[in-house]
């Protein structure tokens, strides 16, 4: 467990200045996923078996010629745009997702090569927490006073690894959480301020579970071979970690804060399946009208999720309005954050 309060009072914060994201135009329906897996598998599936057991009715998926960094480059540049910025005024730059352009190098290089910008580049990479992630080492660093202006983006094409000829009901079952994703980018900018800003973070680490879920492939232990490019997991088990450890992140961020469900305009959660959010609340307690709900049309958006929630509602927000960010991600980790719009 490691507890990191983001700032005292007297102290200056971090706060996010200006958010956008990215949704590819491709939109992919559970229907029509469903028809071409039982069409190149021979399967027999039940009708309407993906959308009903996951709750998702479509999500979007790239097309030829888009990857990561596409999604994460546009993202960026609205981002940019509406904070009034240019790339030369950033600092650092941070590529923040589960999935990366190549093992080498860095995307967040090929972002950087595509905005123009001079910043420091590095990716940092947690699975599903990968943007909260990425949002938190910024904001060290500009506590630090390592830099003064950041951005942080990711770009996440799961659809890539999903398993859309499976050879058996084994395949299928193993690959099913698959299913669940959709493409999407995110981008926030983050500077010094005096009010608001970034005011708690918290995470829980339960590493004991890395092999519960994942894509095998691409590192030292599968270098090669299509098998181990494909996501593979046991969707039950992953929740069921979840539920055993989940609730006491938010228990202390509660207790330290001294902050209810109610003291947040928005609760942003990673979403799976809609019944996995509905466990969520049944859980915890947080009020289902607190919820920005994305899951049912957008599907699994790995570490985009929270970026596509937070662009939706944030120019909605006034000074003073409080945001709970709850990630959750493979290997095991749950991280928490609450952010004050200055």
């Amino acid at each position: 467990m490691h507890i990191d309060h983001a700032a005292t009072a007297s102290e200056r914060r971090a706060g996010i200045i200006a958010v956008a994201s990215c949704l590819p135009e491709r939109e992919v329906t559970s229907g029509r996923l469903q028809e071409s897996v039982a069409a190149a598998s021979g399967l027999p599936l039940p009708p309407r078996v993906l959308e009903r057991v996951t709750g998702i009715v479509s999500r979007r998926a790239v097309a030829d010629g888009e990857y990561a960094s596409t999604l994460a480059v546009r993202a960026a540049r609205t981002a940019l745009e509406r904070a009034g910025l240019a790339p030369h005024d950033l600092d650092l730059l941070v590529f923040a997702s589960a999935t990366r352009d190549m093992a080498e190098p860095a995307t967040a290089h090929v972002v950087q090569a595509a905005l123009g910008s001079r910043a420091h580049a590095l990716d940092v990479t947690n699975a599903c927490n990968s943007f909260v992630n990425g949002i938190d080492t910024a904001r060290a660093m500009i506590l630090a006073g390592r830099a003064r202006r950041a951005l942080v983006v990711t770009g996440e094409t799961p659809s890539r690894a999903v398993r859309h000829a499976p050879s058996g009901a084994g395949q299928l079952r193993d690959g099913f959480a698959g299913y669940t994703f959709g493409d999407a980018g995110a981008a926030v900018v983050l500077e010094a301020v005096e009010r608001g800003g970034i005011v708690d973070v918290d995470t829980e680490t339960h590493s004991e579970h890395w092999r519960v879920g994942g894509i095998p492939g691409g590192g030292s232990r599968h270098p090669r071979g299509d098998e181990h490019t494909y996501f593979r997991g046991d969707g039950g088990e992953l929740r069921a970690v979840f539920e055993k450890v989940g609730t006491s992140v938010l228990d202390r961020m509660r207790r330290r804060t001294g902050l209810d469900w109610d003291d947040f305009r928005h609760v942003l959660v990673h979403q799976v399946t809609v019944p996995y959010l509905d466990r969520f609340v049944e859980l915890t307690g947080v009020p289902r009208d607190r919820l920005v709900v994305t899951v049912p049309t957008l599907g699994n958006m790995a570490s985009a999720t929270l970026g596509v929630q937070l662009d939706r509602v944030h120019a909605g927000l006034r000074p003073g309005d409080r945001l709970l960010f709850v990630g959750l991600g493979g290997g095991v980790s749950i991280m928490t954050m609450v952010w004050e719009k200055a």
